[in-house]
C-alpha cells in the first residue's frame, strides 16, 4: 500500500518602522543606514558566511524579528509557524518538541528515539526531547538548515537541523529589559546584561526569562474551575569569555526549571470522515477523570566550555566540552473521556448518581469520550549527556580549504512509567546511547565562478536498554524477564556540492547527501506488559537544486531551491497490536519532492515585506501497510 500526502506552507508577512510588524527573515536583514538589505552570516558550514554563497536551503531568524515574535510566552514550538518547511509538534506539553522539515520527522512518542532533525544550541547537540525544549530568549539568530547534514553534524539529521546562537558577550556594556501581558494573566519578562570586567580580556553576559500563565481550562468531570492550562517557567544563562588575538575561551551554564500542564487530549470531537469541529468541543472544559489535572515539571541543566586557538598560518583549532541533564515527570489523562463500568469512580460533579445504573451511576448522563478502558500515564524522565568536539579547520581565504575532526556523544536516560494503579510497583527502563565519529570536509575555488565542496563522516553508534524495575502485574504473572537490547550500526555519511556564480549577485548550486538515523529502541510499552521493538537505522539519498540572487540594487533578495529525497528502511511508529501499544518498525522506503521559496524585499526605506513558501509530496512505499 502506498500513502501520499502533500504539504505546503506559505508565510507572508510586511513590516514598517513605524510598527510592530512581524516577519520571518530568510535571507537578508535591512540595513537602515544605507536603505539596502546587509548580508546574513550563517555557520551551516561551521564556518562564518554569506548566506548567498552557501550551497544549501537556509532560512533564518535574526534577533531582533526573533525578539519581536517570541515575547508572548510561545516556547520553541512557535518556530514551525515562521519558517516555511519546518514543523514542530509535541504531545508532551512544552517539555518535548518533535521537529519536521521538508516532510520528514519523527512521530514516536517514546523519550528515547532517535530524531531526524537534529536540534543545536550553541554548537551543542540538544539529543533528547527534553533537552530542546529548553526555552528560547536572549537569542541572536536561528537558522533552519534543510537536508541532510551529515557529514559536519552527524546523525540524525537526515531531515535537516535547526541550530540556535545565543548572544555572546561583548566588551561593550550593554543590556536590556522587556516584557509582555496577555490573557489568562500571560506575563513574560525577558533581560540580559553585559559587558568587560574592568580592563581586561574578560567579559560577560548574564541573561534570563520569566514566562507564567494561569490555568484556564475547566475539568467539568470534578467540578473544578481553572484547573489546568497554564504554566510557570524561569531561565538562566551566565557566560564567561576571555578573548586575544590568538585564543577565545567561553564557559556557558544555563538552567530552567518548569512547572505547568502536560498536553490536553481531547476525545470525539470531530465529525466522523472529516476534521470538522463537533457539539463535544469546547475549547474552555474537557472532562478529566483521571491525570490529576496533567501536571508537569521539569529542571534543566547544562555547561560548555568553548576554547578556540587561532595560529599563525591562518588555521584554527576548537574544542567544545558540553554536559546537559534533565529530569522531570508529567502526568494526564490520555483518553480524553471518563469511564465507570463497575460503579466505584467519584460522581460527576454536581450529578446526584444511582448506584443500580451501569455506567457512572447515571444511565442517561453522557460526556465526549465515554469509554470502557481508562488510559492515565505518568513518565517521570532523567537524562543526561556528555558531548566533546574537535576540530581543526584551515584558513578559509585561498583557493584551497578544508577542517577535520572528531565527535564523541555519550548519554542516559532512565523512564520510569507509571499507568495504571492496579499494576503495583512502577516500570523503569533505561537508554544508553555511545557513539563517535571523524569528519572531514574540503572546498576548491576552481576559478571566480566555481567551487566545489565535498566531505565525508565515519559514526559509529550503540544503543542499549534494560528493564531496572518490572510492575507489580508483569512479575505476580511470571512473564518472562527481558534480556538487556542493544542496536548498533556504524555508516559513512557524505556530501559533494557545486556553487556557480552566474553573476555577481546571482549564484545557482547543487547537492547531493548521504546521512543516517541512528537505530532505535522502543520500549516504554513494558510498564503495559508489552516487549521492545526495534528499528534499524535508515538512510537518506537527497539531491538539491538552488538559486539565490539579490536584485534591485540589494533591495531584493530571492533564495528557491527543488529537492528529491528517498529514504530507505524508513523508520515508523505504529499503534497496534492485541494490547494496541506503541512499538517502532523500519518501513521498506519513503520518497519526497518539494521547493522552497524565500523572498525579502524592501519595498521603501521604511517598509520591509517577506514571502516564504514550501511544498512537499511525500510517499510511503511498502507493500505491508
Amino acid at each position: 500500500m502506498m500513502t501520499k500526502r502533500p504539504q505546503a506552507l506559505l508565510a507572508v508577512a510586511i513590516s514598517s518602522a513605524l510598527a510592530c510588524g512581524a516577519s520571518a527573515a530568510f535571507a537578508q536583514e535591512q540595513d537602515a543606514s544605507m536603505n539596502v538589505l546587509e548580508e546574513v552570516i550563517v555557520t551551516a558550514t561551521r564556518r562564518e558566511e554569506n548566506l548567498q554563497d552557501v550551497p544549501i536551503s537556509i532560512a533564518t531568524l535574526s534577533g531582533e524579528r526573533f525578539d519581536s515574535l517570541f515575547n508572548g510566552g510561545e516556547d520553541v514550538l512557535a518556530l514551525s509557524g515562521r519558517v516555511p518547511g519546518l514543523y514542530a509538534e509535541s504531545s508532551n506539553g512544552r517539555a518535548a518538541p518533535r521537529f519536521y522539515v521538508r516532510g520528514l520527522g519523527n512521530i514516536d512518542f517514546d523519550l528515547g528515539a532517535s530524531q531526524p532533525v537534529s536540534y543545536i544550541l550553541d554548537d551543542v547537540v540538544m539529543e533528547n526531547v527534553v533537552l530542546k525544549s529548553f526555552p528560547l530568549f536572549d537569542v541572536e539568530q536561528v537558522e533552519v538548515i534543510r537536508g541532510p547534514q551529515g557529514t559536519l553534524f552527524g546523525r540524525n539529521t537526515t531531515a535537516g537541523i535547526v541550530k540556535v546562537s545565543t548572544r555572546r558577550p561583548t566588551q561593550e556594556t550593554e543590556g536590556f529589559v522587556r516584557g509582555s501581558l496577555g490573557t489568562f494573566n500571560t506575563a513574560d519578562v525577558e533581560g540580559a546584561i553585559g559587558g568587560a570586567l574592568g580592563n581586561s580580556d574578560f567579559s560577560f553576559r548574564a541573561s534570563g526569562i520569566y514566562r507564567t500563565r494561569d490555568d484556564w481550562i475547566d475539568n467539568g468531570f470534578t467540578g473544578e474551575n481553572d484547573a489546568m492550562g497554564g504554566y510557570d517557567e524561569k531561565a538562566g544563562r551566565i557566560q564567561l569569555q576571555y578573548e586575544t588575538d590568538s585564543f577565545r575561551g567561553l564557559l556557558l551554564a544555563q538552567a530552567r526549571d518548569l512547572d505547568g500542564t502536560a498536553s490536553i487530549f481531547r476525545a470525539n470531537i470531530f465529525n466522523t470522515g472529516s476534521n470538522d469541529l463537533n457539539g463535544n468541543y469546547d475549547r474552555d472544559t474537557v472532562y478529566f477523570d483521571g491525570g490529576d489535572n496533567n501536571p508537569q515539571s521539569y529542571e534543566n541543566t547544562g555547561v560548555t566550555l568553548n576554547l578556540e586557538w587561532a595560529f599563525a598560518n591562518g588555521s584554527t583549532l576548537t574544542s567544545i566540552t558540553s554536559f546537559q541533564d534533565a529530569d522531570g515527570s508529567s502526568r494526564g489523562d490520555i483518553d480524553g473521556g471518563v469511564v465507570d463500568f463497575t460503579n466505584s469512580a467519584p460522581c460527576p460533579a454536581g450529578i446526584v448518581c444511582d448506584p443500580a445504573a451501569p455506567v457512572f451511576g447515571v444511565p442517561t448522563l453522557t460526556f465526549p469520550g465515554t469509554i470502557l478502558v481508562p488510559s492515565v500515564t505518568e513518565d517521570g524522565a532523567d537524562t543526561d549527556q556528555f558531548t566533546q568536539e574537535f576540530r581543526l579547520a584551515s584558513d578559509a581565504e585561498g583557493a584551497f580549504s578544508w577542517q577535520t575532526g572528531f565527535y564523541y556523544f555519550d548519554s542516559s536516560l532512565t523512564v520510569e512509567t507509571d499507568s495504571f494503579a492496579s499494576l503495583g510497583q512502577n516500570t523503569r527502563v533505561r537508554y544508553d546511547n555511545e557513539a563517535w565519529a571523524v569528519f572531514g570536509q574540503a572546498a576548491f575555488e576552481l576559478n571566480e565562478e566555481w567551487r566545489v565542496l565535498g566531505g565525508l563522516r565515519y559514526t559509529d553508534d550503540e544503543k542499549k536498554y534494560r528493564v531496572l524495575q518490572y510492575s507489580g502485574l508483569w512479575e505476580s504473572l511470571g512473564i518472562p524477564t527481558i534480556s538487556p537490547l542493544s542496536a548498533e550500526d556504524d555508516q559513512v555519511s557524505w556530501d559533494v556540492a557545486a556553487h556557480w556564480s552566474v553573476a555577481s549577485t546571482q549564484t545557482l548550486f547543487g547537492r547531493i547527501a548521504y546521512g543516517f538515523r541512528g537505530p532505535t529502541i522502543q520500549g516504554r510499552d513494558v510498564a503495559v506488559l508489552e516487549f521492545p521493538t526495534i528499528a534499524d537505522s535508515e538512510t537518506v539519498l537527497s539531491y538539491e537544486i538552488g538559486y539565490k540572487a539579490n536584485f534591485l540594487d540589494n533591495r531584493l533578495a530571492l533564495n528557491m531551491a527543488v529537492f528529491t529525497y528517498e529514504v530507505e528502511d524508513i523508520q515508523l511508529s505504529i499503534i497496534g497490536g492485541a494490547s494496541n501499544t506503541n512499538q517502532v518498525i523500519n518501513a521498506a522506503k519513503a520518497t519526497a519532492t518539494g521547493f522552497e521559496l524565500d523572498m525579502q524585499w524592501l519595498l521603501t526605506d521604511n517598509l520591509l515585506m517577506t514571502l516564504g513558501y514550501a511544498y512537499n509530496d511525500t510517499e510511503i512505499k511498502d507493500p505491508n501497510l
